[in-house]
């Protein structure tokens, strides 16, 4: 088979050649962002789901889908450590520059011009070169307080889109890293542009605890966002995320090893592009079989180990490690914490500061109070197959 006509794409972020399972997420965001622009209100959302499920394809499909429909958007990736505003100042400063030069948007433009300029010097933002070219309003969004602040720009942002006739799409993709306070900030802005009916909408995607961080943040945050679920794809939408690509490029893939594929990857988005990449290339020839599928098995392994699953694992500490491998030797999770601190010989209290720690690097989340389970699919069995209690003593 041509590796150059190979349609599969494993990568971070890459959008499938199928975006299969996934119509019932991006009609709900359509009709979200229709009904906005009619100064109907509907819900923003955060899409939860573990590595690799595809929220950053579905948020790059959204920021498509809004643009087409008359929006400006901003894509904001969470740092894990610099400020969320060091990203929002100039994804903010861009929007109403592009929204200043409609005629009828000007005045509320350099309205909120204004107040960007109060709020960046609030925050003490390094501007560089970058120059606003308006001074600030006194008394709005120039506190400094950030879940005050913040509201006062998404409305003065509203407000210039609904003059010109447009909205605003902040995307924001890695929310779990977004400090408590960054958090509590976005949702009450969320909660403003509500209240006062502006073609403002937020799309978010993170790690599934987030849902459980934005209700601690503020308790009406369950009724401000839905959040859609990202999971491993049902059988019948894995085959078409397998199978429809392969038959675009004018070949065929054996209904056995399709079946082998899905087996291997549990329907897990990611894992499909590279087990349909590796089968391709394995192929000498149309259709794809079992046998192809299982020479592809030992080459997707050795790359997801030597990439996806080493990567994560090189961030974790000695103990960190002890912790996890004891939750890989007692199989597939979600997995009791009492369970694990049993394992290792101390109490779930004395591995509080190690499990929060691990939890910080994204590597495992609590589902539910007194349970931790992996963020990343089949890091479980990496474990098992790589690592072994001796080699990581607590």
């Amino acid at each position: 088979m041509d590796p150059v006509r190979n349609p599969f794409m494993p990568g971070a972020g890459s959008r499938p050649p199928e975006l299969a399972g996934r119509a019932e997420i991006m009609a709900s965001a359509e009709v979200a962002l229709k009904r906005v622009l009619q100064g109907r209100n509907s819900q923003s959302q955060i899409l939860l789901g573990l590595r690799g499920t595809g929220k950053t394809v579905l948020l790059n499909e959204i920021r498509e889908m809004a643009e087409a429909e008359g929006y400006l958007t901003s894509f904001l990736e969470s740092p894990e450590n610099r400020p969320l505003i060091d990203m929002l100042y100039p994804a903010m400063l861009q929007t109403l520059r592009r929204l200043s030069m409609t005629q009828q948007a000007r005045q509320a433009s350099t309205r909120a011009l204004r107040a960007l300029r109060g709020f960046a010097s609030a925050f003490r933002i390094k501007l560089g070169n970058v120059e606003i070219g308006v001074e600030p309003d006194p008394g709005v969004a120039d506190s400094g307080q950030l879940e005050q602040d913040l509201p006062d720009m998404f409305e003065a942002i509203g407000r210039a889109a609904q003059a010109a006739g447009k909205g605003w799409v902040l995307l924001i993709d890695e929310v779990q890293y977004l400090q408590e306070e960054e958090l509590s900030a976005v949702i009450v802005a969320t909660h403003r542009i509500g209240q006062r009916n502006l073609p403002v909408m937020i799309f978010a995607g993170g790690l599934p605890q987030i849902a459980k961080l934005a209700g601690d943040a503020k308790s009406y945050a369950e009724r401000l966002f839905i959040y859609p679920k990202l999971g491993a794809l049902p059988p019948e939408a894995a085959r078409d995320a397998i199978a429809k690509p392969i038959e675009a490029e004018g070949a065929q893939i054996d209904t056995g090893a399709v079946d082998a594929i899905i087996a291997q990857t549990h329907g897990y988005p990611f894992f499909l592009q590279e087990w349909g990449h590796h089968a391709w290339n394995c192929a000498e020839a149309s259709p794809i079989g079992r046998h192809d599928v299982d020479a592809a098995t030992q080459l997707a392994r050795r790359r997801l180990d030597e990439g996806f699953f080493q990567v994560r694992f090189d961030r974790l500490t000695p103990a960190e490690v002890a912790y996890v491998v004891a939750m890989a030797q007692m199989g597939t999770g979600p997995y009791k914490v009492n369970d694990v601190a049993q394992a290792l010989g101390k109490t779930a209290k004395a591995l509080g500061p190690r499990r929060a720690s691990i939890i910080r690097k994204g590597m495992i989340y609590a589902p539910a109070h007194g349970d931790v389970e992996f963020t990343v699919p089949l890091f479980d069995d990496f474990l098992r197959r790589t690592q072994t209690r001796k080699d990581t003593a607590s």
